[in-house]
């Protein structure tokens, strides 16, 4: 399963027709800002009621985000045992050094620029999909006693 954070509907759009086009079928979790996702990962809030070990294969996680901001939610990520080892993928808009610098300080397994043309967008996710779900190896899933 991929967990998309992204607060902008035209490229929460992109980006679920960019995986489907490139027939990577996971199923997509849509969270909205950072207070949800981290409601979602940590099954709490309006999540409650899911298995917090059921753990995404890949967070797609944009940083200007409202509530939360994504370089908070991988702070938090990172610093709890249940998620510390779940791949992140940093979609941004974000040209800002310190954004780049602040995310892969904090973990992140990867930091991808949003291509402003759909063609380019296209290409972009249909590789972050592959190589996550596909290509990469993961960590067994954590479960703490």
């Amino acid at each position: 399963m991929i967990l998309l954070v992204e607060d902008n509907p035209d490229d929460e759009a992109l980006a679920l027709r960019a995986l489907k086009k490139n027939n990577i079928l996971n199923p997509v979790i849509v969270v909205r800002d950072g207070a949800e996702a981290l409601d979602y990962l940590f099954a709490s809030g309006s999540y409650s009621n899911r298995n917090v070990y059921d753990t995404p294969s890949v967070i797609l996680l944009d940083l200007k985000l409202p509530k939360i901001d994504g370089i908070e939610v991988l702070r938090r990520l990172r610093s709890d045992e249940r998620t510390r080892l779940v791949p992140v993928v940093v979609l941004t808009t974000s040209n800002e050094e310190k954004d780049l610098l602040a995310s892969y300080r904090l973990g992140v397994n990867s930091y991808v620029r949003k291509p402003v043309n759909f063609d380019q967008f296209n290409h972009a996710v249909g590789q972050i999909g592959e190589y996550w779900l596909m290509v990469n190896q993961s960590p067994p899933r954590v479960t703490l006693s």
